[in-house]
């Protein structure tokens, strides 16, 4: 199959290319002796927010960095959960982000009820720089929420923001992952990059931290401070992909820095606002040729022993 096709515009056609496309990715999880995939950056959200997204990736806004940005897999919710089932992924996330106050409770609400039925769905939550953060993150915990998101790109927070302290004091405690945005790509934002999130760490060392993107396009510093903090990790989202190799490589000479790296990083996709097959993210991850050890710890086994699957 060829890694750069977007699925066709015939329903036919998508069907059968969904399903090439998801033999493919059972091949290739198959092939490493795996049960299956662990992806932790896929975005599910309330249907009128996740349009929004759509159409700022349409219009080419200000975050897309101005790139040509079609969305490979622009399909219902139920089609988009079942199509991560096909291709074997066993559990996955519902990143999702508040763009101002007021928002991140709400969506609170409804990424527990997603998780309530989407057994695979790995319960989510978010959280934003407000009076109350410290309440209704203390709350998403104690209702089960096993992993946070936090985007300081869209957000344009400090994530040392004083009012969030207490809240990153409540996750280190409960050892619950926070997937963040915090890198440059693929446009800068007033508190991206890797000092604020420095700042954050000094004060919550334990905080597990899970960097997206492999904090692109800054990724020998965030190597660096997952070299420094045992409970940062990175994932590998749209990194290492021909689409973002393209404008901002990653650089070569830190790949041994990445295999040093190899029981803290993670799979992430941004299924399915990616502009490629889910497939060639794998196939990225495959050509760096790390190894199959590194492999399977990337694809599924560091995922399953953070969550405990």
């Amino acid at each position: 199959m060829n890694d750069h096709r977007l699925a066709p515009a015939d329903p036919a056609d998508s069907v059968a290319a969904a399903a090439e496309e998801a033999a493919e990715v059972r091949r290739f999880w198959a092939g490493l002796g795996l049960p299956g995939l662990i992806d932790v950056h896929t975005h599910f959200m309330p249907e009128r927010v996740l349009r929004k997204v759509w159409d700022y990736f349409d219009t080419q806004g200000p975050l897309t960095g101005g790139l040509e940005w079609p969305i490979g897999y622009r399909h219902q919710e139920a089609e988009r959960a079942d199509l991560l089932r096909r291709f074997g992924v066993r559990a996955f996330t519902a990143m999702l982000y508040p763009h101002k106050p007021g928002m991140a409770r709400w969506l609170n609400g409804w990424a527990a009820d997603f998780a309530r039925r989407t057994p695979e769905c790995l319960h989510t939550a978010t959280l934003y720089p407000e009076e109350g953060v410290e309440t209704y993150v203390r709350q998403a915990i104690e209702a089960g929420a096993r992993v946070f998101k936090a985007h300081v790109q869209v957000g344009a927070y400090d994530p040392a923001d004083e009012l969030l302290q207490p809240a990153w004091g409540l996750l280190a405690e409960a050892r619950v992952p926070v997937v963040i945005h915090c890198g440059s790509g693929p446009a800068p934002g007033k508190y991206t990059g890797p000092e604020p999130i420095a700042r954050v760490l000094a004060l919550h060392p334990e905080l597990r931290l899970v960097v997206a993107h492999l904090g692109m396009p800054e990724y020998e510093e965030f190597l660096g401070l997952a070299e420094r903090y045992r409970q940062v990790r990175l994932d590998t989202t749209m990194a290492l992909t021909d689409f973002t190799e393209a404008f901002m490589p990653f650089p070569r000479r830190a790949l041994p820095r990445l295999a040093a790296l190899g029981d803290r990083v993670l799979l992430g996709s941004d299924f399915p606002n990616i502009p490629y097959p889910y497939l060639h993210q794998l196939h990225a991850l495959e050509r760096l040729d790390l190894g199959q050890e590194w492999l399977r710890a990337v694809c599924h086994d560091n995922a399953a022993s953070l969550f405990g699957l």
